[in-house]
């Protein structure tokens, strides 16, 4: 029979922070310490009763001091000062507007090929996903697109819109 999870909490509590701490330092283990005693409770019902409790909390928070020291990483960092002014880099219309122009005057199909693709960087399934047609039909909207961008702005191959 299984102890109570109280009990495991309190037996092996130091150890679990200490992987913590040794993964992530002092600043964020209490955060990890927790969510791998949350994780543990939720799976605790479930562990075999010949288990080494010890080495499954220990597995359990180097995998949650992991995903906490991911997810800190992903966290903007401070800066002294802030730009004066947002870029408008990669945003359409700012100072391609004849080339967007002739963008929006595409049939919806090509233009949203277009759009996903060279904007969003979208692959031609996830066009095809998105819009609820084939990959192939996809490839030639953007390719059609493209012709008529061709036709219509002779720039526009070298002013964002590109092969």
């Amino acid at each position: 029979m299984k102890e109570p999870f109280e009990r495991v909490v309190t037996q092996h509590g130091v150890t679990v922070l200490r992987v913590c701490r040794a993964v992530l330092g002092m600043h964020d283990a209490d955060d990890a310490w927790s969510e791998t005693f949350l994780a543990a409770m939720r799976a605790y019902p479930n562990l075999p009763d010949t288990a080494n409790v010890e080495a499954w909390l220990v597995t359990i928070a180097r995998r949650k001091a992991i995903d906490v020291h991911r997810a800190t990483a992903r966290n903007p960092l401070p800066v002294e000062e802030l730009p004066e002014a947002p870029t408008a880099l990669g945003i359409p219309g700012t100072d391609d507007a004849d080339v967007w122009a002739c963008v929006g005057q595409l049939p919806s199909r090509q233009r949203q090929a277009i759009t996903f693709r060279y904007l969003a960087g979208m692959s031609y399934a996830e066009i095809a996903d998105v819009t609820g047609g084939t990959v192939d039909a996809a490839r030639r909207a953007a390719a059609d697109g493209l012709k008529n961008l061709r036709k219509n702005h002779p720039g526009a191959t070298t002013k964002g819109v590109s092969t």
